[in-house]
């Protein structure tokens, strides 16, 4: 094992240099996915032996040094430097099997990663996201994510409101949540060509997004607390527009 200094100095995604992911898993699954090379990964003693980390360089730092690379003590043990994340053909997404989710201007980096999670375990074609206005699959992102990020196809857009406006020619059916306005998610016929479109933290979908999405549905909320968190609607969403009827 060999350290080895870097011309260029890491960040999580967003600025010029070496992209980093950090955490067992998610370093695990970037290994496992194998989409983006992996440079080399830098771990505790401790977790060097990973047999997940067969074959990629590793060098062995301390815990210090190690949240110092990745900007934060919640590394886990291990941080891997590679490459940009790779983003899909938005066109490729509306083609693969499965109900799409699209995220409408999600501000916080940890639920665009949490719902990733929920798309990938759902078995979602993939996650919609626009180029501007939220967060890309950062660091951050991929450590919420628990690695899912690594395996779901996730494409960035231009505009949310042409992308569901055009839905139809690719023969999908958009449903928007809507917690003030939305028919009961119970109540709708659920089908495999749903692509789900949630809004941002507390400010929900923009206007111009609703009046787009072919139907818009609401979970019911029976205790004190008035909303869900993102990515816990998120999942009971998925796993209804999964289940289908």
């Amino acid at each position: 094992m060999t350290s080895r200094r870097h011309g260029r100095r890491p960040h999580h995604g967003d600025d010029d240099g070496p992209v980093l992911v950090y955490g067992r898993n998610p370093v695990r699954e970037l290994i496992m996915a194998a989409r983006r090379p992996v440079e080399e990964v830098w771990a505790l003693a401790q977790a060097a032996d990973d047999p997940a980390l067969a074959g990629v360089p590793v060098v062995v730092k301390r815990r210090e040094d190690l949240a110092r690379l990745a900007g934060t003590g919640d590394h886990q043990g291990m941080v891997a430097i590679t490459d940009e994340y790779p983003y899909a053909d938005p066109q490729a997404v509306l083609e693969g099997d499965g109900p799409v989710m699209v995220l409408d201007e999600v501000q916080d980096p940890r639920n665009l990663g949490a719902v990733a999670r929920v798309a990938d375990a759902a078995g979602f074609a993939g996650l919609v996201i626009p180029s501007r206005g939220s967060p890309g699959i950062t660091a951050v992102a991929c450590k919420a994510s628990a690695g899912a990020v690594e395996h779901l196809s996730i494409a960035r857009i231009g505009s949310v409101v042409a992308f569901v406006n055009d839905l139809a020619g690719a023969g999908r059916w958009s449903v928007g949540a809507d917690a003030d306005g939305g028919t009961d998610y119970r109540e709708v016929a659920w089908d495999p060509s749903a692509v789900i479109v949630l809004g941002a933290e507390g400010a929900g979908l923009r206007p111009k997004v609703r009046e787009v999405c072919d139907q818009l549905v609401r979970i019911p909320m029976r205790g004190r607390v008035g909303s869900l968190n993102l990515s816990t609607a998120a999942a009971v969403l998925a796993f209804r527009a999964v289940a289908g009827g």
